[in-house]
């Protein structure tokens, strides 16, 4: 892949990107989250069409990909994280989906059977052709995925994020299955955030940052260090300031202890302190959404306990975490904290309806029209009028209406999921801005963000998640300096495996 561009919206998100990789080759791929990895694969998948400019090769010709089809047809198969499968179908039904053998007009099921049990028989397959996908364990479905690659004859196989699902033994087996793919030929790229597993597996090592390709590593060069400064390598100073002094140790406003689903998180714990700014950073799949909602009420837990200045939380509703003054705002404004095709006013007002209810449960709207009036004001929300239907408003503003409506219940504790994602400059400013004043009332603030310069130009102190536990603290008195080269070790096991390989 040659000088291959990506603009969305008139947004360019991958820059002039170069990409090479040989048969018997495992050649990862990393970046931050946003960095440009998936679409530069789905470019490749024919998912995507590229700005023109650019080209891919294929053994030394060029190639038109526009489209699925064509991909496929060229040797390139993807396995994403999210797989693709029909579960109500068996194996060999699943195998040979889009070019099922026919005998008389019928689909011809013995001949599907009998040209996959090669190919399950050599991937050391525990199930039959003739077993209903839906059955299978997460493995066993992934192996399915690679079994289709493999038959269609595959020469570069795609995996995004192929462990995130297995267990320890499922993902040795997945490893040992990958080095037979690359010994029989194929080229292989490997997505993943977890450096052990790129230590353990790539011949390269190509890194992404902001849409722009911006180093190779061999195997021979490949270090914690040297994988890390690629990843981040930007200076982050000047944009984001905190003017909220320091916060007090002695003061907790809330306490999380042992919180779990049992799922995803596992064990999490931490002080959030009045006036502290928490940043809680991690990989996609960390579980730190998981934790957020835990707190909040908004999904059951197996177990755990949060305290609000001293005194217990019963949390068995989002309603419970409000009354004890919790809020949180969601990381999909759209689908899980705005009614798009309400007013204004009437989203600002959601929460603070039994505020303005009098008697017999009617609304107080005068009430309701200043509180909006007032908010609009305070957070420069720009609309052209209180009655405007939020869904006509620009993200930015979108997002000032959620807060705004957050702000109306007074909070003790304040959780904000990827506050700024989706938003313009300007408005990122202004929500900074408004944590900073609110930290300066003593209102204590949860700030999770994928995006490292966000969690360190904001928080005071800084959680790192990996796998759905809190593996590591940064900043406030802990004495270690945040920086983002530390965050990415944490996220990514770095330091684990540094010790691994000495």
């Amino acid at each position: 892949m040659r000088g291959i561009s990506k603009s969305f919206n008139g947004q360019r998100v991958l820059k002039d990107v170069s990409f090479a990789i040989y048969p018997g080759e495992i050649h990862s791929l990393m970046g931050e989250n946003g960095a440009g990895k998936s679409t530069l694969m789905k470019i490749l998948s024919g998912a995507y069409i590229a700005d023109a400019g650019g080209e891919i090769r294929i053994d030394g010709k060029p190639v038109a990909i526009d489209g699925p089809q064509a991909s496929k047809a060229l040797g390139v198969a993807v396995i994403y994280q999210e797989l693709s499968l029909c579960p109500n179908l068996s194996v060999a039904e699943n195998i040979y989906l889009g070019r099922e053998p026919r005998s008389f007009g019928q689909v011809d099921r013995k001949t599907m059977e009998a040209g996959c049990a090669d190919v399950l028989k050599r991937l050391g397959a525990g199930f039959t052709a003739r077993t209903i996908v839906s059955t299978l364990s997460i493995a066993e479905r992934q192996l399915v995925e690679i079994a289709r690659a493999v038959h269609a004859n595959a020469r570069i196989l795609v995996m995004d994020e192929p462990t995130t699902p297995l267990s320890s033994r499922e993902t040795d087996a997945l490893f040992a299955l990958i080095r037979q793919l690359k010994a029989e030929g194929l080229a292989i790229v490997y997505i993943s955030h977890r450096m052990a597993e790129i230590y353990e597996l790539s011949d390269q090592v190509s890194v992404l940052r902001d849409g722009q390709h911006v180093g190779v590593l061999d195997r021979q060069g490949l270090s914690a260090e040297t994988l890390v400064a690629l990843m981040v390598g930007r200076d982050i100073s000047g944009f984001y300031k905190k003017e909220h002094a320091a916060y007090d140790p002695g003061r907790v406003v809330m306490k999380v202890r042992d919180m779990a689903d049992g799922r995803r998180v596992r064990g999490c714990g931490f002080d959030l302190h009045a006036g502290e700014v928490l940043g809680i950073a991690g990989l996609v799949g960390a579980g730190r959404t998981e934790l957020a909602r835990l707190i909040f009420g908004a999904d059951g837990r197996t177990g755990g306990t949060v305290e609000v200045e001293g005194k217990t939380v019963r949390l068995r509703t989002p309603l419970d975490a409000l009354d004890a003054g919790i809020v949180y705002l969601t990381e999909d404004r759209k689908h899980q904290g705005l009614f798009l095709d309400m007013s204004v006013r009437d989203n600002i007002n959601v929460c603070a309806a039994r505020i303005d209810a009098r008697a017999g449960g009617v609304l107080d709207r005068r009430s309701g029209m200043r509180r909006a009036a007032e908010a609009i004001r305070e957070l420069k929300i720009r609309v052209a009028s209180p009655q405007v239907n939020v869904g006509a408003l620009s993200g930015g503003n979108q997002q000032k209406v959620l807060l705004a409506r957050l702000l109306q219940m007074k909070p003790r504790v304040l959780v904000l999921d990827e506050p700024t994602r989706g938003v313009d400059i300007g408005a990122k400013s202004e929500i900074y801005r408004l944590i900073n004043d609110l930290a300066k009332t003593g209102v204590g603030i949860v700030v999770i963000s994928s995006e490292l310069p966000e969690i360190l130009g904001t928080a005071d102190r800084v959680l790192v998640m990996r796998e759905g536990e809190i593996v590591g603290e940064l900043g406030g008195h802990t004495g270690r300096p945040m920086t983002q080269e530390a965050i990415i070790e944490f996220a990514t096991g770095a330091a684990q495996a540094d010790a691994v390989a000495a």
